[in-house]
């Protein structure tokens, strides 16, 4: 019997990347072919040659068309066989593969807002709803906004396998957040990718927006972010490595600056040292400190082992460039100090 199988891949857009998707029937998922697209409409390349590879590298349940229907999402490849220069995936393979044995777990907290045509979802028509306060994991009509889209997107993600682990209503109305992990680094990049699909089909279906804007409100209202928990082998075992991950990642102003500016679209409007976040172009990491470039959690500290937080990447990240730039810079420090 004929499946439908959705074709999903990260496209050329800058400063910050879109989905695609498209569909091919096939005749069963034992064998998920290469497929091909015009890569100049999606800004991967120029009309005289625009053809573009999708090369299959997960496939998961299609949780919205449900039987045997697949997701798949692919990586996007020259005609040749090499990686295009957007494919970020590919540059991530290869770091982790060098750093492998030290073990990276990553768990991404995924902040994104519903928007229903030029407002956030709660906000009334010429004005502004109260004040910040009763928004944070609230419960009842005034508090929340979009519960039924949430609840069906965590549904599907569960159903698709994905390593989603959490939910919760965030600090701004219309804003809620989604976690994937603990898990290695093209997993939890992987699935973000996938959820996001789903997150932007699901809304789709209420006809609400789903955007990853950093600063979606200007003002007085928190931006939203996709702090980033990482460890290694050698974090999880004990504090020195901490420690050791928490300074490499502020060596230098030069080391700040590669992060800060991989690390999503007008970043600079959303780290500005206020709304639980540190200035975009100072370092700095304390233990339970929600106001630092990157926090020490509390427990960790306690039980002298465990992991930490970087606070500082945008809603709007590609998970690939921020995995492949905590595993280089923490890894490499780690190796160097002795501590795998």
């Amino acid at each position: 019997m004929a499946i439908k199988a959705e074709y999903i891949w990260i496209d050329g857009t800058k400063p910050t990347a879109k989905l695609r998707s498209k569909t091919r029937v096939l005749a069963n998922a034992d064998k998920i072919p290469t497929w091909g697209f015009d890569g100049s409409s999606t800004n991967q390349a120029e009309g005289h040659a625009s053809d573009r590879v999708l090369e299959p590298v997960k496939v998961v349940k299609d949780p919205i068309r449900g039987g045997d229907n697949i997701l798949v999402l692919c990586e996007v490849l020259e005609t040749n066989g090499t990686p295009h220069e957007s494919n970020t995936r590919a540059l991530l393979r290869e770091v982790a593969e060098k750093y492998a044995s030290q073990e990276s777990i990553f768990g991404i907290e995924q902040e994104y807002t519903f928007f229903k045509g030029s407002r956030p979802l709660g906000f009334p028509e010429g004005g502004y709803p109260a004040p910040q306060g009763g928004y944070y994991c609230g419960v009842g009509a005034e508090e929340v906004f979009g519960r039924e889209i949430v609840e069906l997107h965590l549904d599907r993600c569960i159903d698709a396998g994905l390593a989603i682990c959490g939910i919760n209503a965030e600090v701004m109305p219309g804003q809620w957040e989604f976690q994937i992990g603990p898990v290695d680094a093209l997993t939890v990049s992987d699935d973000l990718w996938i959820a996001r699909y789903l997150l932007y089909r699901t809304a789709e279906e209420f006809g609400i927006d789903a955007t990853l804007d950093a600063k979606p409100a200007r003002g007085d209202w928190n931006g939203a972010g996709a702090h980033t928990n990482f460890s290694t082998k050698a974090m999880r075992e004990g504090y020195e490595a901490i420690i050791t991950a928490c300074e490499s990642l502020g060596a230098s102003q030069e080391k700040v600056l590669e992060h800060v500016n991989q690390y999503g679209d007008d970043i600079q409007s959303r780290l500005t040292g206020k709304h639980e976040t540190a200035p975009w172009n100072v370092y700095s990491y304390g233990v339970s400190n929600r106001g630092a470039s990157v926090r020490i959690p509390w427990q960790v500290e306690v039980e002298q082992k465990g992991y930490i937080e970087d606070r500082r990447p945008n809603a709007n990240i590609d998970p690939y460039v921020v995995t492949r730039l905590l595993i280089n810079t923490c890894c490499e420090a780690l190796e160097k100090a002795g501590q795998v």
